[in-house]
């Protein structure tokens, strides 16, 4: 199978940027949507049925398309959902706008790529060269493309103090993955629920396990025991930054900030502020100075960054209030089965003081992995080959400014692109919608000035 364009993936970055190739491709080209998810496009966030599971972004900034910013409010009005600009609409409803924008570009009458889906896995690559690059699937079969574009996301955090060997009456109350529901209904009214994290995947959980019934105990653990802030109910206008200049250090920018709260602006309107500029202030940092962000401001910086829908923040304070949801600041010590329990021991946080729960499930909302190849064996096959190479301080691969992958020399492969989290260390804010559109509309240029080599020739270099 030879094409021009293969898309390597099927979450949001992939149908995205297949929307965008459509527009700049040429009739004569062939794209390639290569994986196995049924659900393409909808990724994991966006198959949600739940009413309560929102988007954690305004409607008015969830356009798929950069360049059509109305996009998703234009299908909410025509499908009858009373949602404004400012609110929060349900993933559920996003997913079913992304099927819907690549089914309306697939139907399009105008002369377009054709496009194939071929229902397999990426599991090796076997050439990379600048003309085209050659990859093994999972059914066998070889696949070559001119371009390639690597929309494959992370995927999930291990559990810490959790092996293989564990005691398998334990094993079978551990959610390893808490987005395969089917565990929900095994869960009974009264079980008490421990969760390792505290960010947005726990909130869904929490609010997953109340539609579902349970009125059972939840305990939250993660290091710092901090929690998602929640948007305003009223839209804030975002409001520049005030740093002072050439202050690169992440004490002195975070000194600037809190000044500028602490003198009245409403700290979400400056963190809408700080988003604009949030691309070029990462690049700014040299390696020590992003590893210290790492380390010391990440978790104050994703609990204020990534908030939480009103309506949905509601429903979790309430269950903080009344006790139902307790939230722990700690390190996990051990998870094991003790005189017929299932226990999870951790150090609170600051102490030497260790504390034993007892719990009927144990689910793992710890996030997702950072290093962003242990899920995929092609990135693992291709970082084996020097193809490619971990980002330094692990936050996935290495890419260029214009998203071209770095093999072990530095050198971008002119035909090798990476999109979405892929690319954080480049880029840091690249897992929102308005981020990821942006990168996937630039990529879909470069590569359409690609597409002029005639199909006949890539076969010719192959034979």
């Amino acid at each position: 199978m030879v094409y021009d364009v293969a898309v390597v993936g099927s979450g949001f970055s992939a149908i995205s940027l297949v929307n965008n190739l459509l527009e700049l491709l040429p009739a004569s080209a062939s794209i390639a949507i290569v994986g196995d998810d049924s659900a393409f496009g909808r990724g994991t966030a966006y198959r949600t049925e739940l009413h309560l599971h929102r988007l954690n972004v305004p409607a008015a900034r969830m356009s798929a398309f950069a360049d059509r910013p109305t996009d998703f409010l234009d299908w909410l009005t025509k499908r009858g959902r009373t949602v404004d600009g400012g609110s929060f609409a349900s993933r559920h409803d996003y997913g079913l706008y992304l099927r819907d924008t690549l089914a309306s570009s697939l139907r399009s009458k105008q002369q377009r790529a054709r496009v194939d889906f071929v229902k397999a896995k990426a599991v090796s690559c076997l050439a990379c060269e600048n003309e085209c690059a050659v990859f093994g699937l999972s059914d066998g079969r070889e696949l070559k493309a001119a371009s390639v574009a690597l929309c494959l996301g992370v995927g999930t955090a291990s559990l810490p103090r959790l092996t293989s060997d564990a005691d398998i009456a334990l094993l079978r109350r551990v959610v390893r993955n808490p987005w395969r529901l089917g565990w929900l209904s095994r869960v009974k009214p009264d079980d008490t629920v421990a969760i390792l994290g505290s960010g947005l995947t726990m909130i869904d959980q929490v609010l997953s396990l109340r539609n579902a019934g349970h009125r059972g105990k939840i305990h939250v653990l993660s290091r710092r025991g901090l929690t998602p802030h929640a948007h305003s109910h009223v839209p804030v206008q975002s409001v520049e930054p005030a740093l002072s200049e050439g202050r690169l250090e992440i004490s002195e920018i975070l000194a600037d900030l809190r000044t500028q709260v602490r003198r009245g602006q409403d700290w979400r309107a400056v963190m809408e502020g700080l988003r604009h500029n949030t691309q070029g202030l990462w690049q700014s940092l040299n390696q020590p100075q992003r590893s210290r962000f790492l380390r010391h401001a990440l978790a104050w910086w994703n609990i204020h960054r990534h908030r939480v829908a009103p309506q949905v923040y509601e429903v979790f304070d309430a269950l903080l209030k009344d006790g139902t949801v307790s939230v722990h600041a700690g390190f996990v010590s051990k998870i094991a089965r003790i005189d017929g329990e299932n226990r999870l021991t951790f150090r609170q946080r600051g102490t030497s003081v260790e504390t034993s729960l007892a719990f009927d499930w144990l689910v793992n909302c710890t996030g997702m992995e950072r290093a962003g190849i242990g899920h995929s064996p092609l990135l693992q096959n291709m970082h084996e080959q020097n193809m490619l190479e971990i980002d330094a301080l692990g936050l996935g691969i290495q890419v260029d400014e214009e998203s071209r992958v770095l093999c072990c020399d530095k050198i971008p492969r002119q035909g090798l692109f990476a999109v979405g989290a892929l690319t954080a260390g480049q880029f840091w804010e690249i897992t929102a919608v308005p981020d990821i559109r942006n990168q996937t509309r630039d990529v879909a240029k470069r590569i359409a000035k690609r597409s002029t080599r005639n199909i006949s020739d890539l076969n010719d270099n192959q034979t």
